[in-house]
Formats: C-alpha cells, structure tokens, sequence
C-alpha cells in the first residue's frame, strides 16, 4: 500500500508541471523522439531532458535510446493507475453528496412540517 502511494505521490508531482502535462498530451497520440517533444517547448533541450527524466521516475515515460536518437513513450499501465485513483475518490464523494442531499432534503421537509421520509411509526 505505502509503495502504491508512493508511485501515486510521484505521479501527481510529475503531472503538476505544465510542461509535463504537454509532454504526456504528446505522447498519448504515440511514441517520439525527445527532440520532437522539445519542439512546441519554449525551453533548452537539456531542460526538457530533466522534465523527462521526472516522468520516467514516476513511471508515466519510459525511453530507449537507439543510435543517436531517444524515443519516448507513455506507459499506460501507469496513466490507468491515476485514473482508478481518481475514480475511487470521486466514488466517495459522490457517495458524501448523495448523503447530503438526502439529508438536507429531509430538513427541507421538516421546515415545511412535512415528514422527513415514509416509513413505519
């Protein structure tokens, strides 16, 4: 567990970055070469190289050099982890919303001298 939030600690810090965040945007439409991720990016190469290397460390990139050219690639497994993350707690809050809802429903119900739900007495 403690090593499954560890990976999602480093995840999250890797996506805050919006240089980052386009570098995966690229990479989701296929693999590149870092040259051709640095292109659209107002920055030196060696800056996106260290950008890079903080997405390989989170487990998002992974890239393998052949010859003189490094071509770069999403790791899915790794983009599908953030998202079962996201979807759990998305799950929990829909449920605290849900909850509320009822709730405040039934004080809506009472301030209008109405019984909060049916049920036996």
């Amino acid at each position: 567990m403690l090593n499954q939030e560890l990976a999602l600690d480093l995840m999250f810090q890797a996506l805050s970055d919006p240089a980052r965040r386009s570098m995966i945007e690229r990479l989701c439409r296929g693999p590149t070469s870092v040259s051709e991720l640095a292109r659209p990016l107002a920055m030196s190469l060696p800056a996106v190289v260290q950008h890079l290397q903080v997405l390989e460390a989170s487990g998002l990139v992974r890239s393998e050099k052949i010859g003189r050219v490094r071509t770069c690639r999403i790791e899915p497994r790794a983009l599908r982890n953030a998202e079962q993350w996201v979807n759990e707690q998305r799950t929990i809050w829909e449920r605290q919303l849900d909850r509320l809802g009822e709730y405040l429903a039934g004080q809506d119900a009472q301030a209008d001298g109405k019984p909060a739900h049916k049920g036996k007495s």
